[in-house]
């Protein structure tokens, strides 16, 4: 059996899907004053979908959050490879364990074929740990856009 076995052939999220995972960051990000990306291509350059989930965050300048707690989801849909990418603040506060539960949860999702359903749990999980961590100040402001890119 794969160990990714999504097999969709239009595009990995419908219209009403964006949609939800967008409302998701929005409400997650509503909390805290952490930001939350998702990054969706086809394929991964590299070996390790990690390595290329670190290289977009930086290319994203998601580095450059106030309190380094900025968070990446990454998934290349053809090549069937996803990470989790958190910032040093948030890293440290979470530890590797708080990461790898993440990816598993999503791809329990996928598996089957829940695709939104995993992105969307997973925003709002990283949310909780953000808000925990890293609470909504007043003066807070979103520094980082809402919305999904999709790569090539």
């Amino acid at each position: 059996m794969a160990l990714f076995p999504w097999q969709r052939k239009e595009n990995f999220l419908t219209t009403a899907e964006t949609q939800r995972v967008v409302a998701a960051i929005k409400a997650a990000e509503k909390r805290t004053s952490g930001e939350i990306r998702v990054f969706i291509e086809s394929r991964c350059r590299y070996v390790k979908a990690i390595d290329r989930a670190k290289e977009v965050f930086f290319q994203l300048e998601m580095d450059e959050t106030e309190q380094r707690n900025a968070t990446l989801l990454y998934i290349a849909t053809k090549d069937k490879q996803l990470a989790v990418f958190g910032d040093e603040g948030i890293y440290q506060k979470t530890g590797a364990s708080f990461w790898n539960n993440e990816v598993a949860l999503m791809l329990t999702a996928f598996k089957k074929e829940q695709f939104a359903d995993g992105i969307a749990g997973c925003v709002t999980d990283i949310g909780e740990a953000l808000h925990q961590h890293f609470p909504y100040d007043s003066d807070d402001k979103n520094e980082l856009p809402d919305d999904i890119i999709f790569g090539k």
